[in-house]
């Protein structure tokens, strides 16, 4: 297998995040599909692909074989409505009756139905304990006694060593057949915010006086309730907390000082994507609400693309071993 040959689908693809790390890892992207029309706006802008609409509604004959299934899909709890009389018997039920319905059913149709030699899927950390832990065992469950799947501990990552931003994600990864696979040790880059703010950002991104008061007595309430809540005056040399997708509403988790007693500001659209890794030439063609929700939803793109580099490795020493053996 050389470097170009494996090829990936992109589902939940978002701004396609997944997209640039797979391409990096020098994976061919065959198949998107992105249900958010603004989501889908920003990925036909920079991948010149439009991505096909809602999973739900494309049959597993209508996408092109693969190497390797991507998607960050979200976290739904699982129905035991489906349950049928097998259960009462004692006999497993099946992904079907069990998540029919949930995005993870759409993922799991695929891998069912065409069979790609890898995957990789990427979730919240709180999906270990989902529905107190139900839904997680259900996927793992899913992947690798009903589907077949070699897959080896997920990983919970932090993206701070990568990028200036607290950010931890779980990583499942599964192979067909069991496969030299080994999570990334992911470099230590000691990324500081400093880093990736402009000079001279424009004015309207400087919070209200208003909104700025209303932030400082919101907080000091809580203060004095014995909470935690309020704002996050960012650390110029430090990293940031998660930046989420409501980071739109007011910006209060992530904030910039601006010293001199003066109110903070936002961070803006283009501080966001570096903040998730992406280069200064990926395009932002919506607005900031959109634009916000977007790098809110989307994947750090240097540390998918380590994984990706491990999953195309182990692709690779996998084929070899294969053509070696016979």
């Amino acid at each position: 297998m050389s470097r170009t040959s494996f090829s990936f689908i992109d589902l939940f693809a978002g701004i396609g995040g997944m997209r640039l790390a797979f391409e990096r890892a020098g994976g061919r992207c065959v198949f998107s599909s992105e249900w958010d029309r603004f989501a889908a706006i920003t990925y036909q802008t920079n991948f010149d692909d439009l991505p096909h609409g809602d999973i739900r509604h494309i049959p597993s004959d209508a996408v092109p074989e693969h190497d390797v299934l991507v998607a960050g899909f979200p976290c739904q709890p699982f129905s035991i409505s489906g349950v049928s009389k097998k259960g009462s018997l004692g006999r497993p039920h099946g992904f079907a009756d069990r998540s029919q319905g949930t995005l993870f059913f759409e993922i799991a149709r695929l891998l069912r139905d065409r069979r790609p030699e890898a995957f990789l899927l990427e979730n919240v950390k709180n999906l270990v304990h989902h529905d107190r832990g139900r839904t997680f065992a259900i996927i793992l469950e899913t992947l690798r006694e009903e589907l077949g799947y070699w897959v080896p501990d997920p990983q919970i990552l932090d993206a701070r060593v990568m990028v200036p931003q607290h950010r931890e994600r779980i990583y499942i990864v599964g192979f067909r057949q069991e496969a030299n696979f080994e999570f990334p040790h992911l470099p230590d880059r000691q990324p500081r915010l400093c880093e990736i703010l402009e000079p001279e950002p424009p004015e309207k991104y400087v919070l209200s006086q208003k909104l700025w008061g209303y932030l400082q007595r919101y907080r000091e309430k809580h203060r004095q309730a014995g909470n935690g809540f309020g704002f996050g005056l960012a650390d110029r040399e430090g990293v940031t907390r998660t930046l989420s997708a409501r980071y739109y509403k007011d910006g209060s988790e992530i904030l910039i000082d601006r010293g001199g007693g003066r109110a903070p500001r936002r961070l803006t659209p283009r501080e966001c994507a570096r903040l998730m890794g992406f280069d200064d030439d990926f395009q932002i063609p919506v607005s900031d609400t959109q634009a916000y929700r977007q790098f809110g939803n989307s994947v750090v793109v240097p540390l998918v693309a380590e994984l990706a580099s491990s999953i195309a490795r182990a692709l690779k020493c996998g084929v070899a071993g294969r053509r070696a053996a016979s």
